[in-house]
């Protein structure tokens, strides 16, 4: 059963502040390597503390981060 999924809006949000890999991963107290796969969505387990200093380091919102996409819907029953 598909329940949809979690998308990480990272990428954008960092591009649309400006902002580079480095500087992020300074600013958030990470590494780099950790930060790109967040940046890429290509992350298993979000690390609840990681989100917590990007939101701080981004002064932006969780729900600015992460975004819940539904699953399709099936037209067949």
């Amino acid at each position: 059963m598909d329940f949809g999924r979690i998308q990480i809006n990272l990428e954008a949000l960092r591009k649309s502040q400006n902002i580079s890999i480095n500087k992020l991963a300074c600013r958030a107290e990470m590494q780099r390597t950790q930060l790109k796969g967040y940046c890429k969505n290509d992350v298993q387990r979000l690390d609840i503390s990681v989100l917590a200093r990007l939101c701080y380091a981004l002064d932006c919102d969780i729900t600015d981060i992460l975004e819940y996409i539904p699953p399709k819907k099936n037209t067949e029953h």
